[in-house]
């Protein structure tokens, strides 16, 4: 049975009891000494000041466009209305968007023209409003949210990041996120460090998904299939077995629960900085991908997405 559309949008009723704004001024506090994310650089944002992130006060955008590229119950067939936000609490060695996460590229805006590219994408029929990488903007994201509802905006939100993130934060986002779409990269720590940066990633990170799956519980779509509500895990193989899947897809299964929907993703490459680093200088091999399906499979986790790698592909 599909889930109808407007008992998912509880935001709607944040803003009408207020409860909405509490929570933009809550978030723009936390701005004034930055503890958003798990770093807590506890850098002044309102004057401007920027930690690891590299934000400051306003939202910095790279694109607001339809994207077609996400999982089948978040692209669907018109589209995910995706805006990838720039900078990140992590620095992966590795990642693809690197221009966008790490060098800045975009377009700084107030939060009323955010507001209007939300508005703008619903109008062109997406399915939702899909925030990339989000998290250190998340005060911005509600304020822009403000203003978007009382103009008609009602679209379920995908919030669609590196899942280093802290509850606390989290909290701010519950009644208003309907489909989490986060990452789990590593099951090991001096991996994390090594290649993102991420002090106590593994903890951190297990108790965001955690979080996040006891707002929205399992995934539900309705009745064409389109996501409406819960929780959908990304989680990139990495060579030489860095990312530790043999050890997150059992924890998943376990604490998360075999009902669990798992996007195991194959299309690693060397961007940016790892191709200069030894043992991740080069795709996965079809065997690293398999012996990670396999961990999937023994774990119990039906619910999901493989993907196919290409034939040129080698095993070690």
């Amino acid at each position: 049975m599909g889930l109808p559309l407007q008992k998912t949008m509880k935001y709607l009723d944040l803003y009408q009891s207020g409860e909405l704004l509490e929570r933009v001024r809550e978030g723009y506090c936390r701005l004034a000494a930055c503890d958003l994310c798990p770093h807590h650089c506890g850098v002044n944002r309102l004057k401007g000041e920027q930690g690891r992130c590299r934000s400051g006060l306003q939202p910095r955008i790279a694109s607001a466009n339809l994207h077609r590229g996400e999982e089948p119950p978040i692209s669907g067939s018109r589209g995910s209305g995706t805006i990838f936000f720039s900078g990140c609490t992590l620095r992966c060695a590795f990642c693809q968007n690197f221009p966008i996460s790490q060098q800045g590229s975009g377009e700084t805006m107030p939060t009323r023209v955010l507001a209007r590219r939300m508005l703008q994408l619903q109008k062109r029929g997406a399915h939702n409003l899909n925030l990339v990488t989000p998290s250190h903007w998340l005060p911005q994201i509600l304020a822009a949210l403000w203003l978007a509802i009382p103009q008609g905006f009602n679209l379920p939100i995908v919030w669609n990041s590196s899942g280093y993130e802290t509850v606390d934060a989290l909290r701010l986002l519950d009644g208003i996120v309907n489909i989490y779409l986060p990452d789990m990269k590593y099951s090991d720590d001096l991996q994390a460090e090594e290649l993102s940066g991420a002090s106590g990633y593994r903890e951190i990170n297990r108790q965001a998904v955690q979080e996040m799956l006891r707002q929205v519980g399992h995934l539900q779509m309705d009745d064409s299939g389109i996501a409406r509500q819960g929780l959908i895990v990304r989680h990139l193989v990495l060579p030489l077995s860095r990312a530790g899947s043999a050890e997150t897809l059992p924890w998943i299964a376990e604490n998360l629960g075999q009902d669990t929907h798992i996007a195991l993703m194959s299309q690693y490459f060397p961007a940016d900085r790892a191709n200069n680093m030894e043992g991740i200088n080069r795709g996965i091999f079809h065997d690293e991908y398999d012996a990670a399906v396999e961990a999937l499979e023994e774990a119990g986790l039906e619910n999901g997405w493989v993907q196919e790698l290409d034939e040129e592909r080698g095993s070690v």
